[in-house]
């Protein structure tokens, strides 16, 4: 089963979304909380990943179409963090969209959707996002959604290396409600 909102459709990944992906990974304004912006050959691994994992556990990070335009515009969805900290194991809701996308929501509704799909269709007690300290944006979509913070929970992520910019991330949590 694949989430849907009034306005989006989370669902599984085209060929056809790879072009548009790559365009929006290689947005400096889109990837400027994460450490660089994706070549088009990294994009495709990524999405190659993506697939994969939709193929072995039916869920993911589903790629983010608007209804009425049936346009590609995003990704949104669960995943699990492959490296480790005091939260993990764990499943993350996460996002990112086109610049053209942003202010109008989107966010925020497919992520309640994702959540959704967490709680009722997974089972899961609680799901977890997290960011980098300044990615106000991602941060207001967390909260919008009923996520909260516990700077305690905040973390180096250790993917990033010592005096990295974008290193200290914040973690918010959603419990099944």
């Amino acid at each position: 089963m694949e989430p849907v909102t009034e306005r989006l459709l989370l669902r599984r990944w085209r060929e056809e979304d790879r072009e548009p992906f790559a365009a929006l990974n290689a947005d400096p304004a889109v990837m400027e909380h994460f450490p660089a912006t994706l070549s088009r050959p990294e994009t495709d691994a990524f999405v190659d990943r993506l697939i994969q994992h939709h193929e072995q556990h039916g869920w993911g990070l589903w790629a983010l179409e608007v209804r009425e335009t049936g346009r590609f515009i995003g990704f949104t969805g669960l995943a699990v963090p492959r490296f480790p900290a005091h939260f993990t194991p764990a499943v993350e809701v996460g996002w990112r969209l086109a610049r053209a996308a942003w202010g109008h929501g989107y966010a925020s509704e497919a992520a309640r959707a994702a959540v959704g799909f967490g709680f009722d269709e997974l089972g899961l007690d609680g799901i977890v996002s997290f960011t980098a300290v300044g990615n106000l944006r991602s941060r207001a979509v967390m909260e919008r959604i009923g996520m909260t913070h516990d700077p305690a929970d905040d973390f180096d992520h250790p993917v990033l290396p010592d005096g990295h910019p974008l290193r200290r991330h914040v973690l918010y949590r959603l419990r099944r409600p």
